[in-house]
């Protein structure tokens, strides 16, 4: 039987990175039975379209999430990234930490 999931790669990374937003990419790849590589062309792909911010402090990353933008697929756009994090209990859209104001 093929294995599959609910949650793309993308959702995970970036359910993880709600959750904690100084996770590594190495601690995301050890979670998620992954490499490296693969996490760090996510997290690229996700801030260059704007679901995260990073912002280098000393020598770790820290993430915020966009959780005002809406879901890519065209059928679910009514519905904003934090609230599928809130329904799935994957992240905490109402921390101010995590919250993305727009520069």
């Amino acid at each position: 039987m093929s294995e599959w999931s609910f949650i793309t790669n993308h959702g995970a990374v970036l359910a993880l990175i709600a959750q904690r937003n100084q996770i590594t990419a190495r601690e995301i790849a050890e979670i998620l039975g992954l490499t490296e590589r693969p996490v760090r062309r996510i997290i690229a792909e996700l801030e260059t379209a704007g679901y995260l911010f990073k912002q280098r402090t000393g020598r770790l990353n820290r993430y915020r999430v966009n959780l005002d933008l809406p879901l890519r697929r065209p059928e679910v756009r009514a519905t904003a990234i934090g609230e599928l994090l809130q329904i799935l209990k994957l992240g905490y859209p109402t921390a101010p930490y995590n919250k993305l104001s727009p520069r």
